[in-house]
């Protein structure tokens, strides 16, 4: 997953990746090859503390939105004109509750009721196009 999301960021103009140092998977042949060439045009950021990481991400004046299917609002409704840090979690776990209280929002793509959820790197894939296309301003 980290591959793709990687290939989506890249493909939507993102300005980097930033993944907890212990859970993310190793720079490797295979993830390389599902990132499609992003690893050569994406920074990824590996970080100690998720949480710090997003304070400083707002402080830098980022906007930071946390994807969570059971969100009240949508993304769209939660994008806001400036500079935006998108926030996933785990699939199935989701994001973990010090992660969500270091965002600006919490928000939901609006998938039909028929599916529980989208596989992490498609949510990552839908969510950068949404914020890459949002009209500003």
């Amino acid at each position: 997953n980290v591959g793709a999301i990687m290939r989506s960021a890249a493909a939507f103009n993102a300005c980097a990746i930033v993944t907890q140092d212990r859970h993310a998977p190793p720079e490797s042949g295979t993830l390389a090859k599902s990132a499609s060439g992003a690893l050569e045009v994406l920074p990824w950021v590996r970080v100690v503390n998720l949480a710090r990481a997003l304070e400083e991400v707002a402080d830098a004046g980022y906007w930071r939105i946390g994807l969570d299917g059971e969100a009240e609002s949508t993304l769209a409704q939660a994008l806001p004109a400036g500079p935006v840090a998108l926030v996933l979690g785990a699939e199935g776990d989701g994001l973990r509750h010090n992660i969500v209280q270091h965002c600006d929002a919490v928000a939901r793509l609006p998938i039909s009721e028929a599916m529980e959820s989208l596989n992490v790197s498609n949510a990552a894939a839908i969510a950068l196009y949404a914020a890459a296309t949002r009209e500003t301003l």
